[in-house]
């Protein structure tokens, strides 16, 4: 077989490696903010494998598709316009919203109300809070000038005591308007030392690219523990991408957990991460714990079938990820394994930078691998 980029030779049995991956016709993803762990490469990959299992399935086709760990809703947004009902599952508020607003939400419903909003929201005056205290004096995230208005505007958004959906789509505009000059590398770990030249530009909101109701039903946002969603959420395909290190994304994006949150928590540390990172961890982000964990979602799982992605830099080697996926269904699971290469965040390209912004590290391997790892229900495990 021929990888993507690369020769010929052997290839473990079950792989496929694509020849090619390109944008779906017709579609753009949405503006999202800059994410670690997003699947703006493989997108198109996951939807010809949702289409796939759709055209296998007979006459029953695939009519919801259950995305558990949401993330930026990069993949449920695509889906949906695909034409799929999306279930989206997040258990971080930052999350929730992104997927109340691009997966839950439907244009017909909200976007006459959000233009609106965002024409009267982009006019007010900044009014200094707890976001500049916070984010742009005690820490430099975004500049004064920028925190100053979002303050104001967030704080705009709480007094309209919007619909659900609706505050949504406010949330998430001030979200990726707030990104769009923030003063870092992409993650909320840490700021550069001096700000960076968007973080001058004004901050202004746009209406986000919220989508029309898909052709097979309205989708849902929720907030679960995956395991509670996996137990919960029936769907015909579920897509899971769980998290694959030691890092959680409550403290990559601790800054928008707070702005959506707007619960003005305690902070520590140079980097003012709200306090509850300390707590609210996940066995996804423990060595010991990840497989485990993946386990019992998998096992739960309400769906004939998964699609898993995941990293050779992840807790759970290509292996160890294949044996827990043919184990399902009591050993009668069939299963693919898709092998992309992946360029790395560009922290790990330019270097490892503390708290404060300095440079105390040079680059590693600027390259992994991502899997893409297809399992359906064999007809010989399912029920007569």
């Amino acid at each position: 077989m021929v990888g993507v980029g690369g020769t010929a030779g052997a290839a473990p049995a079950g792989t496929v490696l694509p020849s090619r991956w390109a944008k779906s016709p017709g579609h753009r993803a949405p503006r999202v903010i800059k994410y670690l762990g997003s699947k703006r490469t493989i997108v198109p990959l996951i939807l010809d494998e949702v289409r796939r299992a759709d055209a296998s399935a007979g006459e029953a086709g695939v009519r919801t598709v259950l995305d558990l760990f949401s993330g930026t809703s990069r993949v449920g947004h695509t889906l949906k316009k695909a034409g799929f009902r999306v279930l989206a599952n997040d258990h971080n508020a930052y999350a929730l919203a992104l997927a109340r607003c691009y997966v839950q939400a439907d244009a017909e419903d909200v976007l006459e109300d959000a233009r609106t909003l965002v024409e009267e929201f982009n006019a007010i005056p900044g009014a200094p809070g707890y976001f500049t205290r916070t984010f742009c004096e005690r820490s430099r995230y975004v500049h004064p000038a920028n925190g100053e208005r979002i303050d104001a505007i967030r704080e705009a958004i709480a007094r309209k005591s919007l619909p659900p959906e609706l505050e949504a789509v406010m949330l998430v505009s001030l979200m990726e308007a707030a990104d769009r000059v923030d003063s870092t590398t992409g993650l909320q770990m840490a700021y550069l030392k001096s700000w960076a030249p968007r973080a001058r530009n004004r901050v202004q909101l746009r209406v986000p690219e919220v989508l029309p109701r898909a052709a097979r039903g309205k989708g849902a946002a929720h907030g679960l523990d995956a395991l509670d969603a996996a137990r919960t959420l029936e769907a015909d395909l579920v897509y899971i991408d769980p998290p694959y290190n030691q890092h959680s994304y409550l403290a990559n994006y601790h800054v928008w957990e707070s702005l959506v949150r707007w619960d003005k928590p305690e902070v520590y540390g140079v980097a003012c991460k709200r306090t509850d990172v300390r707590t609210r961890r996940s066995g996804f982000n423990s060595r010991p714990l990840a497989a485990q964990r993946l386990a019992e979602v998998l096992r739960a799982v309400r769906a004939p079938v998964v699609v898993v992605s995941f990293s050779d830099e992840g807790f759970i080697p290509r292996a160890q990820m294949e044996s827990l996926l043919t184990s399902l269904w009591d050993g009668q699971a069939r299963l693919r394994t898709i092998e992309i290469p992946f360029k790395r965040y560009v922290g790990a390209q330019i270097g490892i930078y503390n708290p404060a912004g300095d440079k105390v590290g040079e680059p590693g391997h600027l390259t992994n691998t991502e899997f893409l790892f297809v399992v359906s229900r064999s007809p010989a495990a399912c029920p007569g």
